[in-house]
């Protein structure tokens, strides 16, 4: 089953088991929740200046919000399945032994970064939490708290990848 298409599973006995997928791919629908909720305040807003000549004044802040938000559980998803851009031309020059200290290397210090990363999104939402946005006169922190929500995940999947690294099976091993 693909983890991008919608696919219902059952269990043994017939039942639905759609709890599996939302956990599955959890960051996935969020960021596509609110991208979705970005697009349709957006899109009203548009027909409303269009038609009433006139539009919906806090739609744009909270499709900002939203979009912001999409982002960075965005980020997550594709961090999640290692999707970020890397450069391995030089690490591939290695023999295999070698790739796999430089892989576990690699792992350790992105599970540092970001929970640094992390760190410092703690303070600027505690920073940006007396911020009012200027439309709706709601802090900040709303918005802001999802850059620490996604170097939390971040970090927690860095934390697992490190984990695999050392103690998990090899591809090759699992497959067999």
């Amino acid at each position: 089953a693909s983890s991008t298409a919608f696919y219902f599973y059952y269990n043994r006995f017939g039942g639905l088991i759609l709890g599996k997928f939302i956990l599955k791919n959890l960051e996935e629908l969020i960021a596509a929740l609110c991208i979705s909720f970005t697009t349709i305040l957006v899109v009203i807003n548009v027909i409303m200046r269009y038609i009433l000549n006139s539009g919906i004044v806090w739609t744009e802040e909270v499709a900002t919000g939203s979009f912001v938000w999409s982002v960075f559980i965005g980020a997550i998803a594709v961090y999640k399945n290692r999707g970020h851009v890397g450069v391995d031309m030089v690490v591939k020059l290695f023999p295999a032994s070698m790739q796999k200290v430089i892989a576990v290397a690699t792992d350790i210090l992105l599970l540092i970064l970001n929970g640094f990363m992390g760190y410092l999104a703690v303070l600027y939402v505690m920073m940006s939490k007396t911020k009012m946005t200027p439309v709706l006169g709601v802090s900040s922190a709303y918005i802001s708290t999802s850059v620490l929500i996604c170097f939390i995940g971040m970090t927690l999947y860095s934390a697992y990848f490190v984990y695999q690294d050392l103690f998990g099976k090899k591809e090759e091993e699992a497959k067999a």
